[in-house]
């Protein structure tokens, strides 16, 4: 009898005999090109998340902490400054003779300012010696140390980025002839008029030469040559905008008068 039971029992399949032999579901191909799908989209709106990230960063953030690092490099050279931060009133045109040359500093150190009225009120950008990436990125235009310093004969050339890090140059191409440019050492002011620009491939090196583009010649004059990116937002060339000095005044006579209320809110006192 418990033999006749037990072959009954395993006549009648068990619950887990009857989830074997339930055929599987077979996958068809439109449900594996939908799963496919789902992944590569969430993969394509993570990505395109994270590139917007970036994107933020690289034209917000890095202009929020180099505004912060020039703010403060720009603040120290103030409180080293000994000059007025007034115009002085001579009763007639003052030759103050050939301009004195500050001598360069050491890498990353501080040249002076550079005001630029075209580019706003509140234009006042520090001058870095060395253009390595350490500078350009954070503290500003930076000094080619191969060229001339402000004022000497020969090419006072600088560099800096348009749209990220500060964007420094970020508004070179609206600068038109006959534009002021003034750079404050701790010597004094030096005054730039802005003549053309020109657009070069990154290879472009001669426009570092102390005649610019004129290799073998010697200066006779006083040029800035600013060098940025171009266009504004790609680096397959290069900006360069020439100027060539105007006049100069030492630090005991006060700022140009164009120039005096952005000296004197650099200095804290405007």
């Amino acid at each position: 009898m418990a033999h006749q039971q037990q072959t009954a029992a395993s006549a009648v399949p068990s619950a887990r005999q009857g989830h074997e032999l339930r055929p599987r579901k077979r996958l068809r191909a439109s449900d594996v090109i939908r799963k496919i799908s789902q992944i590569l989209g969430e993969l394509l709106i993570t990505a395109g998340i994270v590139l917007l990230l970036f994107v933020a960063w690289e034209l917000w953030w890095t202009n929020v902490e180099a505004d912060a690092k020039q703010t403060e490099a720009v603040k120290s050279f103030a409180q080293d400054f000994a000059g007025p931060i007034t115009p002085a009133a001579p009763a007639a045109p003052v030759d103050y003779g050939p301009p004195v040359v500050t001598p360069a500093p050491a890498y990353a150190g501080m040249i002076g300012i550079m005001y630029i009225p075209r580019f706003g009120p509140d234009y006042t950008r520090p001058i870095i010696e060395g253009t390595g990436s350490d500078v350009l990125d954070t503290l500003g235009l930076g000094h080619y140390g191969s060229t001339s310093m402000p004022g000497a004969p020969g090419n006072f050339a600088v560099a800096g980025h348009r749209q990220t890090h500060g964007a420094v140059l970020d508004n070179i191409h609206t600068l038109v002839p006959g534009d002021k440019i003034y750079i404050q050492t701790a010597d004094g002011y030096y005054t730039y008029v802005f003549r053309n620009n020109q657009i070069v491939l990154p290879d472009r090196t001669d426009v570092l030469m102390p005649v610019p583009t004129q290799a073998g010649v010697q200066p006779t004059e006083s040029i800035l040559t600013m060098t940025s990116c171009n266009p504004r937002f790609g680096a397959q060339e290069r900006i360069i905008a020439y100027s060539m000095l105007d006049s100069w005044q030492p630090a005991s006579a006060g700022p140009p008068s164009e120039i005096a209320a952005q000296v004197a809110r650099a200095h804290g006192k405007g």
